[in-house]
Formats: structure tokens, C-alpha cells, sequence
């Protein structure tokens, strides 16, 4: 589940949260020997530009023109406010999911307030030029969200019906609940290959999406073997109640007959094409953002700024590092705006600042983490007012070098992070802050700090200055597919957020904040539920 809103003055707004829903059909067919395999990307503006945020992406669907997509995003809806809303959906043509190799298959641009209205909002796709993508519709279905209860599952299955003619059936669940125009999706689990036994990942869907809040409303389970090809075939199915799963897994595990309805016309003596077996069902509270934040977490930013050689010399206007004689530079713009939109989030407004990269002082040996206000004992500067000093007086004193290592400074950061899991509470949360021109040279140990960085209460929020090919950040920044390490092994989350600093310049700072805190609310909520860790105190009721 993706969240998004807009921080600041706002939060004590009238705001509701909105969750979004997608499906498509019709699409183009972009796919010479077999059909498109879509995905869904949201973006969003607010009035104050015209800079498109991005919120999230749907999963991926092998093969299929008429996609219902799992994934929900989870939107703050401020009523006195205009937020546009762009669903642009592409066919995915490689393994990460990037978009550069992507086919566009048409985009919707609209309101939140229109899809509010609605509920449920059917429109045409269209291509960039306007023109009708084919037959291709999208339709959006909002509700609001009011329940912030969800129910934590893990289900397995036994003696599935075998389904491939050369291997066993790889079968997923979806989830569905009962609404006045019939049966909508909820939660659709991973594929377990090869297996007529499977145990599924365990998963959450919230109270609201599964049963609108009732637990005595219809639930239906759809059992099916995944094929390639996008036409699943069907294994079974039951209808229950989420009442009747929690009274039957409280004692051991609630079992249900997945039943193939064609099949049991057909064969005497049928009993059933497998078993669905859910093994824990439990209802509990997830905690917003807000809750942890008004519970006491404290968020720790920490500033690290790029003081390699590729930035040019510093005596050099061509230099990112030159200062003007108006004092400015692209670094100490970024560093201002930046700053004061976190600096509303970390409590006592001390900022450890840090460079990497140069020659320093008295040896020049270079460092790749090295505070700026040359104190290692107590690298903390008093607002961002004091980074931007300690940044002008070191300056001088540093000669520019490399390589450019990013992985020091994010174990530096990571360190804290594994003291503050061990309190067993949600008190800390650590956002470290890289300003940089891009360049990047230990990619493989970055990468493996980042994976190691995702099991932390920690994120990473990349600002890109300069012109220069910001490929490398894009690619740590998991948008377009999980971040694994030079090893293999897979980020436990995305805790990367790439933000190009010229982009925003003259946006002002509102764009600038939305699109460097777009993911962190998310990632703070997401980190600390998956860990089922409290806020220090319990956030008022009202």
C-alpha cells in the first residue's frame, strides 16, 4: 500500500484519507507474440505548480489487457484544495520494471475530487497527443478511509488440483469482497511455484478494503494456477466470513473445501479441489505517520554533502561548489530549501552535517566521512542556518578529491539505527540526507548498505545537483523494481527517495517539499508496523 500527502501547515487541515483503486480494459496490445503486461503509475500535483509528484506504482500483470490491479495508494484529500491526479499506464517489457524500455498505453489526468464524487470514475485512456488509446478505458474507485484496522494473514493449502500438464500447478489467492455491484478484489498473494502444497508469504489487507468494516459480510477466495500466458486457470474457491476464519483459526487453523463448481457438476463423487488452510487471522490496529509523530518518535535527520572532485573546482564558476559573490550556489540552495522543510519534522534542530570525498585537514588524507565543523566529537550544527556556516567556513579548508563513496556515511547512519530497533519501541527514526552531483564509484557497497539499511527504522533521500546523469541514484532509488545487493539479496523495503534538485529550482519550496517527503510518511509508518512496534505513548483518541 502506497500513502501520500503534503506536509507541513497543512496536517491540521480538514483532510480525509482517500483509497484509490485501479483497473483497466481494453489496453493496447504492444506485445508482438503475446499480449501487454501493464502497470499503473500515479502522480499527483498540488495547485501551488505544475510539477508532477510521483505516488507509487501498481504491481506488474503478465499478459493481460484487462488488468485489476492489487495495489491501493492511500491519499490525504483536503477538500479546500485542488490535487490533480495523473494514472499513466505502461507495458512493461523488462525484468526491474523500469519505464525507459516501457510502452505508453495511455494516460487519465483528473481530479481526487472528481473520483471522490464518483466513487467510481470510468473514463477513456489517451495517448500524449490526445488521441484515444484504442478502446482503452481506466476505472478509479475511491473510499474513504476511516478504519485504520487491518487483518494479518497466513494461509497455506493442501492436495491443490494439478493443473500443468508437465509440473504441478503454481497457484495465488485473491481475496474479494461483497459490494453493490458485485465482487471486488482486495488482495491478491505472490505466486508460489511448482507446489500443490504451498505455504504463502504471510500478508495484510485492511479491515476496510476486505469487508468494508463488517465482519459478517461475505468474504470470496479464488484459488488459481498462474500461467505465463496471463489466462490463469481456475483451481476453486469457498465464500466465508472474517467472523467465521477467527472463530475457526482461534483454536488451531480455520480449513475451507476450494471448490471448482464445473468440476463438481461433472464428477460424481467430487468432494473438493484442495484445501485452503488459514493458519492465523488477526485483526489489529496500524498506526499512521501522525500517530508515531504525535506518540513522541523523534525523527533524526542527518546531512551529508559531496565534496568530490567531478563538482569542479570550487575558485571556478563552472564549480557546483562556487560560491557567487550573491553567496549562493546550487549545494547551499539545496541545503536551504531542503533544510527548511525537514527541519519542521526533527525536534530539537541539531543537524549532524558531513562531507566525503575531500582532502581535509591538518593531514590532508582523504576522508569519506569527516564532519564539516571539523569537531568528530560533536558534529551537530544548530539549524540549518548553522549547517549553511559550518558548510561556507570548510569549504575553503578541503581540497575537492575522490573517489565518490556513498556506503560509509549510510553505515555511519545505519550504526544508530540498529542501536535504536534494540529499544523495542518506535522512539527513533533516522533520515539521512545526501546532497550530491551524482556520481557514484562504490555502487556494489552501496547498494549492500542500503539492502542492510532497509531492515532498520532508517531512509535515505538523494537530492541531485547539477546537470549531470543522474542514472545511477535512479536506479538505487527502488521505484522501478526491488533494490538487491552486488549478492542478490533483496532490499526488505524501499527506503531510497531520488529528488533532482534543478527540477524543482524555481517550483518553490511547496513542490520541493512534496516530492523530498513524498515517500518518507510511508516508510515510517510501513517500518515500524512491520515490526509491530508501538509509538512511545499512546496518541489521543480525538
Amino acid at each position: 500500500m502506497a500513502a501520500a500527502g503534503i506536509p507541513g501547515s497543512r496536517a491540521t487541515d480538514c483532510v480525509t484519507k482517500v483509497a484509490i483503486s485501479i483497473a483497466c480494459e481494453n489496453l493496447l496490445d504492444m506485445d508482438t507474440f503475446s499480449k501487454s503486461d501493464p502497470l499503473c503509475v500515479l502522480f499527483m500535483t498540488s495547485s501551488s505548480g505544475p510539477h508532477w509528484t510521483e505516488i507509487g506504482r501498481t504491481e506488474k500483470i503478465q499478459n493481460c489487457l484487462n488488468p485489476k490491479f492489487s495495489k491501493t495508494f492511500v491519499i490525504d484529500y483536503y477538500f479546500e484544495m485542488v490535487q490533480k491526479l495523473k494514472f499513466e499506464v505502461y507495458d512493461i517489457d523488462s525484468e526491474n520494471c523500469s519505464l525507459r524500455d516501457a510502452d505508453f498505453l495511455g494516460e487519465l489526468e483528473c481530479t481526487l475530487g472528481q473520483i471522490v464524487s464518483s466513487r467510481k470514475l470510468t473514463k477513456p485512456l489517451l495517448m500524449k497527443d490526445k488521441r484515444p488509446a484504442g478502446r482503452g478505458t481506466i476505472t478509479v474507485c475511491a473510499e474513504e478511509r476511516t478504519d485504520n484496522r487491518v487483518v494479518e494473514f497466513e494461509a497455506s493449502a493442501r492436495k491443490l488440483d494439478k493443473k500443468d500438464f508437465f509440473g504441478k500447478s503454481d497457484p495465488f489467492l485473491e481475496f474479494y469482497r461483497q459490494t453493490e455491484t458485485g465482487w471486488q478484489l482486495a488482495h491478491r498473494t505472490e505466486v508460489v511455484k511448482n507446489n500443490l502444497n504451498p505455504n504463502w508469504r504471510p500478508f495484510r489487507i485492511p479491515l476496510q478494503s476486505l469487508c468494508g468494516g463488517d465482519v459478517e459480510k461475505p468474504i470470496k477466495v479464488d484459488c488459481f494456477d498462474y500461467n505465463n500466458s496471463g489466462s490463469h486457470d481456475f483451481i476453486g474457491c469457498f465464500e466465508t466470513t472474517l467472523v467465521q476464519i477467527q472463530q475457526a483459526s482461534q483454536t488451531y487453523a480455520a480449513e475451507f473445501d476450494c471448490i471448482n463448481s464445473k468440476k463438481k457438476q461433472k464428477k460424481k463423487g467430487y468432494k473438493n479441489s484442495g484445501v485452503i488452510i488459514i493458519k492465523k487471522c488477526q485483526v489489529v490496529k496500524e498506526y499512521t505517520f501522525l500517530d508515531y509523530i504525535m506518540g513522541g518518535c523523534q525523527i533524526n535527520f542527518t546531512i551529508a554533502i559531496d565534496f568530490t572532485g567531478s563538482n569542479g573546482d570550487p575558485s571556478t564558476p563552472q564549480s557546483l561548489h562556487y560560491i557567487n559573490p550573491h553567496g549562493f550556489n546550487e549545494y547551499l540552495a539545496a541545503i536551504w530549501a531542503v533544510g527548511n522543510v525537514i527541519q519542521d519534522y526533527d525536534s530539537d534542530k541539531m543537524f549532524p552535517a558531513f562531507g566525503f570525498g575531500a582532502k581535509i585537514p591538518p593531514t590532508m588524507q582523504v576522508c569519506h566521512e569527516f564532519p564539516i565543523n571539523f569537531n568528530p566529537s560533536n558534529p551537530f550544527c544548530a539549524g540549518i542556518e548553522g549547517v549553511v556556516q559550518a558548510y561556507q567556513q570548510c569549504l575553503p579548508q578541503v581540497r575537492l578529491y575522490g573517489p565518490t563513496n556513498f556506503s560509509p556515511i549510510i553505515n555511519h547512519v545505519a550504526c544508530f539505527g540498529r542501536q535504536a530497533i534494540q529499544q523495542n519501541t518506535a522512539s527513533q527514526y533516522y533520515v539521512l540526507l545526501i546532497i550530491t552531483d551524482g556520481v557514484i564509484t562504490d555502487m556494489d557497497e552501496t547498494r549492500n548498505a542500503i539492502v542492510n539499511a532497509s531492515q532498520l527504522p532508517m531512509s535515505i533521500i538523494i537530492v541531485g545537483v547539477g546537470g549531470a546523469d543522474f542514472s545511477a541514484m535512479e536506479f538505487l532509488d527502488g521505484d522501478d523494481g526491488i533494490l538487491r545487493s552486488a549478492t542478490g539479496q533483496a532490499a526488505m523495503r524501499d527506503i531510497v527517495q531520488f529528488v533532482p534538485f534543478r527540477q524543482f529550482q524555481n517550483a518553490g519550496t511547496a513542490a520541493l517539499a512534496q516530492s523530498v517527503l513524498a515517500e518518507l510518511p510511508d516508510q515510517v509508518a510501513y517500518f515500524f508496523n512491520l515490526y509491530h512496534l508501538k509509538p512511545p505513548s499512546e496518541p489521543n483518541p480525538s
